[in-house]
């Protein structure tokens, strides 16, 4: 007999050659991609990596181009980077982890925006699986992983009524209520709706009045956010808070108003790299009696801003697979963050000797887009509209976020407190690393609490 992930490959294959939506070969990345205003995107340019498809760099992994920041390609194509014309990669030997992480993989929101003080989202799109537009295409058939595979995998409990989780992304998804609807439809979950006041959208300030532009990209990022709360925690209400602009100070501004508005959790699927006076901007995450998750980010061994907050739960991404007694297996997905912050003071319940500051990440779930799941979205780019299966650690932070909701002990909530606490109710995370660095637990998987996998990944949600 078939199973369930056959059909859905047989499915995308076939619509892929129908279609004329080409899987593109392994080795290779996506082309780069500009956004017009419309939210549409046209190529610009393709990178095919020789041999084992590892780009090496050399010295500290930065690769500067000359001139006006533009490669030029085999085949007319270009490589275009912002700004200075550089592309830092993470260091500690992890490039060659990185680049084979992200291989099959396009980050949807520009790279453009990895400038202090303004996040990137961690959304990833599998490229390797054809995007299917069919809001109607059958449930069986849909490829990733599905709200049924990720309560199995974690042991996820029902509940959530009275609860209420939040997702904080930049500027505005224009069907965000119109692709929740088609997800949770399409895998039996109740509707959730404005109308009901199960659904709210709002912007920076938790008014409905004015919302904030469109930001290309970042609409697949809400689709995933929304869509893996109502997975995890199908009872839950959503608070979905659009800020103005992808600038720390706008996301942190839409997290107080979450918090104001009587979420019980609030979830942040961006990073942005760690600066001088983050200690005083991670104040706006720090909420009496709410849960705050952040994804670690999706550049390898590193920290990163807002994740490495002493308020907020660090969540680390995995790939998972099926396999075990448990019924799943994971390990560390080799771009997920993790490491040692460079501002933020250690908080009283974390414990490794490792580093004297604050460690990331505190706990992981599925992060690989190899392994991801399935998300709906009506806003995406053009060519990305539709159910396509998407990863990073953008992906975890709502579903722990969904998790801590179902816990309903947000209020005794001090940042990851409780999972350090209760570190029993996790299965840990054996295998993998993000790099290279010392000690090594910060950045490779092993028995005990390391930096990839934090103190692992939750079975039920006993340790939250």
């Amino acid at each position: 007999m078939l199973t369930r992930r056959a059909l859905a490959l047989a499915a995308t294959l076939a619509f892929s050659g129908c279609a004329g939506g080409a899987i593109p070969p392994a080795g290779s990345l996506l082309p780069a991609t500009s956004a017009p205003a419309n939210g549409s995107r046209t190529s610009t340019s393709a990178l095919a990596l020789p041999g084992n498809g590892v780009l090496a760099l050399p010295g500290n992994g930065v690769l500067a181009l000359p001139g006006n920041g533009v490669l030029a390609l085999p085949g007319g194509g270009v490589l275009a980077l912002p700004g200075n014309g550089v592309l830092a990669l993470p260091g500690g030997g992890g490039v060659t982890n990185l680049l084979a992480a992200l291989l099959n993989a396009l980050p949807v929101c520009a790279l453009t925006s990895i400038v202090a003080k303004t996040a990137q989202c961690n959304a990833l799109l599998n490229t390797s699986i054809a995007v299917i537009p069919d809001a109607g295409w059958p449930a069986l058939l849909l490829p990733g992983l599905h709200p049924s595979d990720l309560q199995s995998a974690y042991h996820i409990p029902g509940g959530g009524n009275g609860q209420t989780v939040a997702v904080v992304d930049a500027g505005d998804d224009p069907t965000a209520e119109s692709d929740l609807a088609v997800y949770r439809a399409a895998f039996g979950l109740a509707p959730c709706t404005s109308a009901s006041g199960c659904f709210r959208k709002v912007n920076q300030s938790g008014s409905t009045s004015i919302l904030p532009p469109l930001l290309a990209g970042w609409p697949q990022e809400t689709g995933i956010d929304i869509e893996m709360v109502s997975a995890v925690c199908p009872s839950c209400k959503i608070v979905l808070v659009e800020a103005d602009s992808a600038q720390i100070s706008d996301l942190a501004a839409g997290v107080d108003a979450a918090a104001a508005l009587g979420a019980n959790a609030i979830s942040n699927s961006y990073y942005a790299p760690e600066y001088d006076g983050e200690t005083v901007d991670e104040t706006h995450f720090n909420h009496a009696g709410v849960a705050v998750t952040v994804s670690s980010g999706d550049t390898g061994f590193g920290t990163t801003f807002p994740a490495s907050s002493r308020y907020v739960t660090a969540v680390g991404g995995t790939k998972l697979v099926r396999g075990s007694a448990r019924g799943w297996t994971e390990s560390v997905w080799s771009a997920t963050g993790s490491g040692c912050s460079e501002y933020i003071p250690k908080p009283a319940w974390q414990h490794d000797t490792g580093c004297a500051s604050r460690t990331v990440a505190d706990v992981a779930v599925v992060g690989d887009p190899q392994t991801g799941v399935a998300v709906y979205n009506a806003t995406a780019a053009q060519g990305q509209r539709g159910w396509g299966v998407y990863g990073g650690t953008s992906v975890g932070a709502p579903i722990v976020a969904a998790m801590y909701a179902l816990a309903g002990n947000a209020s005794g909530i001090s940042g990851a407190a409780s999972a350090y606490a209760n570190a029993s109710p996790f299965y840990p995370v054996l295998s993998g690393n993000n790099g290279t660095c010392s000690p090594a637990y910060l950045c490779t998987a092993g028995p005990g609490y390391n930096g990839p996998g934090g103190v692992g990944s939750p079975n039920g949600v006993g340790g939250l």
